[in-house]
């Protein structure tokens, strides 16, 4: 993954709606949600939510399908793991020691909140 596609793609998630839709999506696997159905999981209007919705899309962290009248939206999944990859491509690199365990994301909880690490 290139640098300015890694910033587009953190610079598209920095934002609460954004991010809550993103994980929202990334629970739904491949086959994605309507955007009537996002709408409704994060309580945003219409016009609010394609805004987010493009937004995630321009930067390439969702893909979008018509299913009759339609639209569906679900996690491009290649971009997500190049984009995991790209942050963590040359973790603990200058250690000179391996550091796959340090590299390993973190356990959540139920309510989507990182457990603290000792």
């Amino acid at each position: 993954m290139e640098t300015k596609h890694a910033v587009a793609a953190l610079g598209a998630l920095a934002h609460e709606y954004r991010l809550q839709i993103y994980r929202h999506l990334v629970e739904q696997g491949p086959d994605g949600l309507s955007a009537g159905a996002i709408g409704e999981t994060v309580g945003l209007a219409p016009s609010s939510l394609t805004f987010h919705l493009q937004n995630l899309h321009r930067a390439g962290l969702i893909v979008q399908r018509r299913e009759s009248r339609s639209l569906i939206y679900s996690v491009d999944f290649d971009a997500m793991n190049g984009l995991v990859g790209y942050l963590t491509e040359n973790c603990c690199a200058r250690s000179g020691e391996s550091c796959a365990t340090a590299c390993k994301p973190a356990a959540t909880s139920k309510t989507g909140k990182r457990k603290k690490v000792a």
